[in-house]
């Protein structure tokens, strides 16, 4: 027991500089182009998804809950939205850097992401289309005010950055030593042979994790994934289902709950079905 807790407390203090530098350089981002890519997704139209889908992965704690907004006041489409959620790496992007993953597995990763939200909305867009015709949604000016439920880039960039760094390196911590615990009694091997022989549940699981609005549900997933445990496929389930906090938003401020399960049984059957789908084609980022 003591060697885990000090193997992961080793682990972890040499993740801590690297994990603020990022979190610095990423709140920095935020500060000075979070209000742009507002406008810029309220003017979007009919290439909602793909802006969405592209903004979608900027590493920016706020824009899924302004995406929720802006919906919830129609400005911007169901597909558009869907797009900005399936998109979103939440605190996926700052652990892969601070863990110096490959540059190339990042990439693979975010362009993953985005190529499903972008399709799913585009998707999503055409069939509302259809079923509506030419007829258009009323603004809801009610809605159309930015509740924000994270304060990043509020003035103070270093505290915040500080303040994140360590809620994510107490999760890391957290994770990192439960997993140690595990491997510990049961066996890197059979823990490993385990999961790979769940190509079906490890993704509708893992998409059940990432339905969870918290920033920790991120944080497992793509610790999990990077210390071995969890398959490419299973990974990509849980970060496509989750949004960070904007589902929760959206349950906030848009008024029609029908609706707001149906979003969420969308995210969550995309998620498990994409990462289905890599788990059989064996694709490795």
């Amino acid at each position: 027991m003591q060697d885990i807790i000090i193997d992961t407390l080793s682990d972890g203090i040499k993740l801590l500089p690297f994990l603020f530098i990022t979190y610095l350089v990423m709140e920095s981002i935020e500060h000075k182009t979070s209000q742009k890519i507002r406008q810029i997704m309220k003017k979007s139209g009919k290439w909602g998804p793909v802006i969405g889908g592209i903004l979608g992965i900027v590493p920016q704690c706020g824009f899924s809950t302004a995406a929720s907004n802006l919906y919830a006041g129609r400005i911007i489409t169901l597909g558009t939205l869907t797009a900005v959620f399936l998109s979103t790496s939440d605190e996926m992007l700052p652990i892969l850097i601070s863990q110096k993953a490959p540059s190339h597995t990042i990439l693979r990763i975010l362009l993953v992401k985005a190529a499903v939200g972008i399709l799913a909305g585009a998707v999503i867009d055409l069939l509302m289309q259809a079923k509506k015709g030419a007829q258009q949604e009323e603004l809801r000016i009610e809605h159309m005010c930015d509740h924000q439920h994270c304060h990043c880039g509020e003035g103070k960039i270093i505290k915040s950055a500080v303040g994140h760094t360590l809620q994510i390196f107490s999760f890391i911590i957290l994770i990192s030593f439960l997993l140690n615990l595990l491997i510990g009694y049961v066996g890197e091997d059979i823990l490993a042979a385990f999961i790979s022989e769940k190509s079906i549940l490890g993704p509708m699981v893992a998409g059940l994790i990432g339905l969870i609005p918290n920033c920790a549900s991120s944080v497992v997933l793509t610790q999990l994934y990077l210390e071995g445990v969890l398959s490419a496929g299973s990974m990509t389930a849980g970060l496509l289902a989750g949004s960070g906090v904007g589902l929760l938003v959206l349950y906030r401020v848009n008024d029609d709950l029908r609706e707001n399960i149906k979003i969420t049984l969308i995210l969550y059957g995309i998620g498990v079905v994409s990462g289905i789908l890599i788990e059989m084609t064996g694709l490795v980022f």
